[in-house]
């Protein structure tokens, strides 16, 4: 009776995958009407369709957090801010604008000429090149940098980026992107 009852099971289990549309189709079904979907994609939950780099980007570590808010500036353009700790009160601020470059962001630094990099998302995560242009340099204070820095990705929201709170010079907090 064992014997038998295994080939049917194995059977039954290979029959309920057949009513399951391919991956590709059911990702087309998804309805961008549906309420809960725009919801989702409203509170930064679901990826939206379009790449752009509008978001949080955030990490939390021993020494404190590195948060970076990025919203939009115009027809193709944004503006960022950037916070990277380094220990108790010793940080590093920046903010610029944003605009596409290739397949990925040409992160402009304001007050700083000729300080830009080129960064690309992956997997999620925004991340500096290990070495910027020495006009970066004064960027920080100190020997710190935001070479290397890897930010992952917390949300696709703009209301959560304006939301995002950074400490400025005097440990206030501020929302730099906020309007």
């Amino acid at each position: 009776m064992r014997r038998a009852s295994l080939p049917l099971l194995a059977g039954a289990l290979l029959l309920t995958g057949c009513d399951r549309p391919p991956p590709e189709q059911e990702a087309r079904s998804i309805d961008a009407d549906n309420p809960l979907e725009l919801a989702a994609r409203e509170r930064g939950v679901v990826r939206p369709d379009a790449a752009e780099p509008t978001g949080v980007f955030e990490r939390a570590h021993e020494l404190g957090r590195d948060a970076l808010c990025v919203v939009p500036d115009g027809a193709g353009r944004w503006r960022f801010a950037v916070s990277a700790a380094f220990g108790t009160g010793f940080s590093c601020r920046a903010s610029g604008s944003v605009a596409r470059e290739g397949d990925g962001w040409r992160f402009t630094f304001a007050g700083v000429e000729d300080c830009s990099v080129v960064l690309r998302e992956e997997e999620d995560e925004l991340r500096l090149p290990g070495s910027l242009p020495s006009q970066c340099d004064s960027l920080c204070p100190g020997r710190a940098s935001l070479a290397g820095l890897r930010l992952p990705r917390a949300s696709w929201s703009v209301a959560d980026a304006k939301r995002l709170q950074m400490r400025d010079e005097e440990g206030n907090n501020t929302r730099p992107c906020a309007d």
